[in-house]
C-alpha cells in the first residue's frame, strides 16, 4: 500500500519566495499553516527600549532559550493541530527550522529540541533555493543575501541530519513553483 503524502514542509532560508508558494497553495484551497516566527518577532521587538542593529530575533531575545522553544511548541502545535485535517497539509517551515537557526547563531540546545524534531516527522520537504533577484528586507526579515545563503546551508544541513530527503523547488514563476510542488505530490 502506497504511503499517504499527510504533512509537507516548505522552508528556505529568508527572501526565497516561500511564503508568496505557501499563500498561492492556500489560494488553490490547501490547508497551510503559516509561518510562526513573524508573531514572536513582533513581540520581541517591541519589547526593546530601543531597536536593536541584529539579524534575527533569536540574537536579541532576552532570554533566547526561551524563544526558541516558544518556536518550537508554536510548531509543534501545528504540527498537532494538522493530525484532524484532510490532507495534504503545508507547513510553512517545520520544527527543524528552529534548530537550523540555533546552528547558525551559534547556540547551544538540549536534546530536548532535537527530541521534538525526532517526535515530529513530515512527509516531504521543500526547499527553497537563494535567490538574489527577488531578495529584499522588509519589516519581519533582518538577513542580508550573503546570510540568506549561509542560512540556507544551515538548514539543509538541519534537515538531512534528521533524515529528510530535501525537493528543491526551482527558481521560477510563483505559479510554475506551485506546480512543480503538486506534481511532486502525485509521483
Amino acid at each position: 500500500m502506497e504511503k499517504q503524502i499527510h504533512r509537507i514542509v516548505i522552508t528556505g532560508a529568508p527572501g526565497t519566495g516561500k511564503t508568496a508558494v505557501i499563500e498561492a497553495l492556500q489560494e488553490l484551497g490547501y490547508h497551510i499553516f503559516p509561518e510562526v516566527i513573524r508573531e514572536f518577532t513582533s513581540e520581541e521587538t517591541a519589547l526593546q527600549e530601543s531597536p536593536q542593529e541584529a539579524t534575527n530575533p533569536i540574537v536579541f531575545a532576552e532570554d533566547s532559550e526561551g524563544f526558541n522553544r516558544r518556536l518550537l511548541r508554536g510548531r509543534q502545535k501545528q504540527y498537532l493541530d494538522g493530525s484532524a485535517l484532510a490532507q495534504p497539509l503545508f507547513y510553512d517551515r517545520g520544527l527543524p527550522d528552529v534548530l537550523a537557526y540555533m546552528d547558525y547563531f551559534e547556540q547551544s540546545y538540549t536534546e530536548e529540541f532535537e527530541r521534538y524534531c525526532l517526535d515530529h516527522r513530515y512527509d516531504l520537504v521543500f526547499i527553497m533555493p537563494p535567490w538574489e533577484s527577488i531578495f529584499h528586507a522588509d519589516g519581519g526579515r533582518f538577513e542580508t543575501f550573503q546570510q540568506a545563503k549561509e542560512l540556507h546551508h544551515s538548514l539543509m544541513s538541519s534537515y538531512e541530519r534528521f533524515g529528510y530527503p530535501l525537493i528543491e523547488v526551482p527558481k521560477n514563476t510563483i505559479e510554475k513553483r506551485v506546480a512543480f510542488i503538486l506534481e511532486q505530490l502525485n509521483r
